[in-house]
């Protein structure tokens, strides 16, 4: 019989898993897309004026994209991966 405790880490083990799952797919579906719209592209979610910015990734951690994005930081962000300098040298107002 299982304790609480250890039906709880199973539950928790499916339900990251499924989401790793989701993660791979979607990662893959976004490298298309990124790749489709090519790098060195921007543009700007107009909900919250974050910018985009298509670029080859220098690496990453637990895996490698061969496309990927940096973009500004949200609000309530500390930062992001695109700097408000770089984000208004591509001509956006922030």
């Amino acid at each position: 019989m299982l304790t609480d405790q250890q039906q709880k880490i199973i539950e928790l083990s499916k339900h990251r898993e499924l989401l790793k799952e989701q993660l791979k797919e979607s990662s893959e579906k976004l490298e298309a897309l990124l790749l489709e719209e090519g790098v060195g592209k921007s543009f700007q979610d107009p909900t919250d004026n974050v910018v985009f910015e298509i670029i080859v990734p220098k690496g990453g951690y637990t895996y490698y994209s061969h496309v990927g994005y940096d973009r500004t930081k949200r609000e309530g962000e500390r930062s992001g991966t695109l700097s408000l300098k770089r984000a208004k040298e591509l001509g956006y107002n922030l």
